[in-house]
C-alpha cells in the first residue's frame, strides 16, 4: 500500500514554486543584460559638437578627452560629442567621468561634466544633468548646495531654474576634481534620476523634464567651460 505523506507532498509544491520562481528571476536578468549595451568610444560612431575631442589612455583605460570650444561663450549649451545611432527615451545611461580645470580657466569654472540624452537630430533640443565637482567640498554650504545640476536646453539654462525654482533641480553629493565619478542616469518618460558611485539613493531627482514624456534621441557626452573633461565605459541599458 502506496502511503502519501501530506508534509512532503506541500514542501515538494513548495520547492517546485521556489524553482519556479528563480527561474523567472534568472530570466528576467537574462533580458535587461541582453538590453544593455557597452558603447564602444570609437571615432566612428562619435559626433563631436561645438567641442574638440582626442583619444587617450589613463590609468590603464581607453578613454576620450573632450573640451568646449572657447568661441562659445554661453554656457549650458550644446558643447557635447553625441554618440551616434541612437535613439534613447527610457532606460538607463551609465559612464565614468573624470573633469580637471584648464590652464587658463576663468575663476567660476568648477569641472563641469555630465551627459546630455534625448538630443534631436539638430541639436537643438536637449535634456542634460552635470556636476561641479570643485562645489562639493568647498566651504560655502552653498556652493555645496549646487554641486549637480539640470538644465533643458534651449529654454531653461540654470541660471534661469535656479531664479525661477530655487533649489528644486540643483543638489550636493561629495565628489573631487581629478578623480573617476561613476554617473548613472534613470530616465522614466518625464522622470529622471541621477546617482553617484553607485549610491543606493539618487542624489537628484528631476520629476518634470521639460520636453516631455515622449520626447526621444541621441546621447552626448558634455562639458562646459573651463573644464578638460575624460569619458570612459559607457553604458545604456533601455
Amino acid at each position: 500500500m502506496l502511503i502519501l505523506n501530506p508534509l512532503k507532498l506541500n514542501t515538494n509544491k513548495q520547492t517546485m514554486k521556489l524553482y519556479r520562481f528563480l527561474f523567472i528571476g534568472i530570466l528576467a536578468l537574462s533580458i535587461l543584460k541582453l538590453n544593455a549595451q557597452v558603447i564602444r568610444l570609437e571615432k566612428d560612431i562619435l559626433e563631436p559638437t561645438n567641442v574638440s575631442m582626442s583619444f587617450e589612455k589613463m590609468q590603464g583605460k581607453e578613454v576620450i578627452k573632450i573640451t568646449k570650444n572657447k568661441e562659445i561663450k554661453e554656457v549650458d549649451q550644446p558643447t557635447f560629442v553625441k554618440i551616434k545611432g541612437i535613439n534613447f527615451q527610457n532606460g538607463t545611461i551609465e559612464v565614468l567621468v573624470l573633469s580637471r580645470l584648464l590652464p587658463d580657466a576663468p575663476e567660476f569654472s568648477r569641472g563641469f561634466i555630465g551627459v546630455a540624452f534625448r538630443i534631436n537630430d539638430d541639436n537643438s533640443k536637449f535634456e542634460s544633468i552635470y556636476i561641479r565637482p570643485t562645489n562639493a567640498r568647498a566651504d560655502d554650504q552653498i556652493r555645496r548646495n549646487h554641486s549637480i545640476q539640470y538644465f533643458s536646453f534651449p529654454d531653461f539654462p540654470f541660471s534661469r531654474l535656479r531664479k525661477d525654482s530655487p533649489e528644486k533641480y540643483e543638489s550636493y553629493t561629495d565628489m573631487v576634481l581629478n578623480e573617476w565619478i561613476k554617473i548613472k542616469i534613470i530616465v522614466k518618460d518625464a522622470k529622471a534620476q541621477l546617482y553617484i558611485n553607485d549610491a543606493a539613493q539618487p542624489s537628484l531627482i528631476v520629476n518634470d523634464l521639460k520636453h516631455g514624456a515622449d520626447s526621444s534621441g541621441a546621447i552626448g557626452l558634455w562639458v562646459d567651460v573651463g573644464t578638460e573633461g575624460y569619458f570612459a565605459d559607457l553604458k545604456i541599458t533601455e
